[in-house]
């Protein structure tokens, strides 16, 4: 059953690209909500304004108008885009874990250290905290004989599933998910959804994927259409989900 209120709010968000003659709009009047423990996907073709909107909602975009209310702890609504950046920043780094289609990943890093520094900046986890953590999860993700790898040493698939372990690594609150399955094989791809269903329904995070894969349908709590940068449906999944495996999270 839904929570009362929604978790995260998108009210009347509009966005357009460049100056006169050839500025785009990229949104118009969208509006949506998001649920604490649901997992969403957005879908709808390239150049409808899907990530657009990801990236509004996630606070990394600032809309031309319209609000991104998000719930606080005493049940009020806060206004992302009327945040100081140094609130807006903060509230990123604690609230929110983000998988980027372009992975996003530090060069210099291996992949247990690019988890493992989200926990010791982000979450202030000691070392071996920090170390024990991230091993798990990217064991979890079938990567534990990699992870001492750095991201050119891996494929396009094992990348994207350190990005993934990343932003899943400290709990999030809200997870805004860009085509996390596009550069993986079905038997990830339907692992890592798994993995994002769980941080759902068995931590009450809020999830909300962008994606092209209608294999994702069956997976997911609800589903958003866009087109021409309009939201045009909400519906539910025509098939519902299979019960998450027991302890999927119990050593992450």
């Amino acid at each position: 059953m839904q929570p009362e209120l929604p978790s995260l709010k998108g009210v009347a968000l509009a966005k357009g690209f460049g100056e006169g003659e050839i500025r785009t709009t990229a949104l118009k009047d969208v509006s949506l909500e998001l649920y604490r423990g649901q997992l969403a996907l957005l879908m709808g073709p390239s150049g409808s304004g899907k990530s657009t909107l990801l990236a509004i909602l996630s606070g990394l975009l600032a809309p031309d108008s319209g609000q991104v209310l998000t719930i606080t702890d005493d049940g009020k609504y806060q206004d992302v885009w009327s945040m100081t950046p140094k609130q807006r920043e903060k509230y990123r780094l604690n609230e929110c874990g983000f998988i980027f289609q372009g992975y996003n990943l530090f060069p210099a890093l291996t992949a247990r250290q690019q988890l493992e520094i989200v926990l010791r900046w982000g979450n202030g986890a000691t070392y071996r905290e920090a170390r024990k953590r991230s091993e798990e999860m990217l064991s979890l993700l079938g990567l534990g004989a990699k992870m001492h790898l750095k991201p050119a040493q891996l494929s396009g698939g094992e990348k994207q599933r350190v990005a993934i372990g990343r932003a899943l690594i400290k709990n999030p609150r809200f997870c805004f998910a860009d085509e996390p399955t596009s550069a993986l094989d079905w038997h990830h791809g339907e692992q890592v959804i798994e993995l994002l269903r769980a941080a759902a329904h068995e931590r009450g995070a809020t999830i909300l994927v962008v994606s092209h894969d209608a294999r994702i349908l069956n997976y997911v709590d609800t589903s958003f259409h866009m087109e021409d940068g309009r939201l045009l449906e909400n519906a539910e999944p025509s098939a519902k989900p299979t019960p998450v495996s027991a302890g999927m999270w119990r050593s992450a």
